[in-house]
This record gives structure tokens, C-alpha cells and sequence, in this order.
């Protein structure tokens, strides 16, 4: 199967993917991962994405789809993959929707993982960090000590800018504004499906693997 899965940032997207992909075992094709690599790789692709990093530009779609054209045809791909973080665009999506028909290949669902922006601004903005050795506290599961002294390098943890109300009521603005095209774009391709992301880590992997299986027992075509 080929899956791309939606979600906010806080949504536990990421975290998702990773037990998805383990589980149905293909690969969990991440655009930030796969932009790394390339240039890692020093491919074509790589140097030309890396330009645009460098300068603080985003990548164009044109190199963002050759490089995942590129990571499709990697054997582990064969029987489906998993994306993450891509398509971002109408024009992603379009280019995701060639190649895959190029290979005589189909995406079958595209999962949306929706959490409320304020359980998603109260859990991000509840994390914290030590400032010294980058341990993880969080204000409602893991609190820091009274003193706001790191327990393993006495080091002060502190509130990252990026877990900020403002900066998260920010992001998530941003993100629906771009997330709200694809999901009409793959809604009107009968290929969209909800899913409560409200919960514990394991209820929305259940919830995830039910929508997968209920679609892979249909009769093709359906």
C-alpha cells in the first residue's frame, strides 16, 4: 500500500509513521529525512536542495518530487511506502499521483490524524528542556524539580521559543492553511479518511490500523 498521513504539528505524526511503517512493514519515506540524506549523498538533487537550505529558501516542489521520485525507486518501495511530511502541495500531489501511475503504482489512502489546536498548544507548550544536556520535562507528565535544576547535570531548563503559545497558535495556523487544499484535493479522490488523533499513543496507533485493514480487506478497486 501507499499511505500518506496528515498531521499537525504535536499531533504525534511522527511518532505514528514510525510504529506504522514497523508494523506493515514498509518504508516511512520522511521529506526531511530524505532531503538530509541526499545531500549527505552529495547527489545532484542533494546539492541543489542544499542550496536553497543554505540560503533560507524552501526547496521547489520540482526538487522535493525528484528526490522522492528518486526514493521510490529504491528497492524497499517495491510493495508501498509510507509518506510523511509529503505532498505539501497541490503540485506535490499532482507530481506524487504521475510518478506512482508512471510505475503503475496507486495511492490508496490518505490518513489525516486531527487533534484540537488547544490540546495541541496545551501539550507543546507544557514541554521543557534542559539548556545543558537537552534531557526532556514536560509539565503535566514529567515536571522539572521545584528548583528548575536538570536532575541528571543540574543544568536550568527552560521553555524552547518554538514551544511558546504564540509560536504554536502560529504554526498550526500555517499548517491548516496549507493542509486544507490536500485534503480536499485527496477527499474528492475518495481517498481521505479522518482519524481522532485524541489519545493515548497506542489508542491512535489501534485507531490508524483499523482504517489500513478495513481498506486492504475491500475488493480492489472499492
Amino acid at each position: 500500500m501507499n499511505i500518506v498521513l496528515l498531521g499537525a504539528p504535536g499531533s504525534g505524526k511522527g511518532t505514528q509513521a514510525k510504529m506504522l511503517a514497523e508494523k506493515y512493514h514498509f518504508p516511512h519515506i520522511s521529506t526531511g529525512d530524505i532531503l538530509r540524506q541526499a545531500i549527505r549523498g552529495n547527489t545532484p538533487l542533494g546539492r541543489e536542495a542544499e542550496g536553497y537550505i543554505k540560503a533560507g529558501d524552501l526547496v521547489p516542489d520540482k526538487v522535493v518530487l525528484g528526490i522522492i521520485e528518486e526514493r521510490l525507486q529504491e528497492a524497499d518501495c517495491a510493495e508501498g511506502a509510507l509518506f510523511d511530511g509529503f505532498p505539501r502541495t497541490i503540485q506535490q500531489a499532482d507530481g506524487l499521483e504521475s510518478m506512482l501511475k508512471k510505475a503503475n503504482r496507486r495511492l490508496d489512502l490518505c490518513l489525516s490524524l486531527e487533534v484540537p489546536d488547544e490540546h495541541i498548544v496545551r501539550r507543546l507548550s507544557s514541554r521543557r528542556i534542559c539548556s545543558v544536556c537537552g534531557a526532556d520535562y514536560n509539565m503535566i507528565s514529567n515536571p522539572p524539580p521545584a528548583d528548575n535544576r536538570c536532575v541528571i547535570c543540574g543544568g536550568e531548563i527552560v521553555q524552547r521559543a518554538d514551544d511558546q503559545e504564540t509560536t504554536i497558535r502560529n504554526r498550526l495556523a500555517v499548517y491548516r492553511k496549507q493542509t486544507s487544499p490536500l485534503q480536499e484535493y485527496y477527499s474528492g479522490r475518495g481517498l481521505l479518511r479522518i482519524v481522532d488523533g485524541d489519545g493515548s499513543p497506542s489508542e491512535i496507533f489501534a485507531k490508524l490500523c483499523r482504517v489500513i485493514d478495513d481498506h486492504s480487506q475491500k475488493p480492489a478497486g472499492n
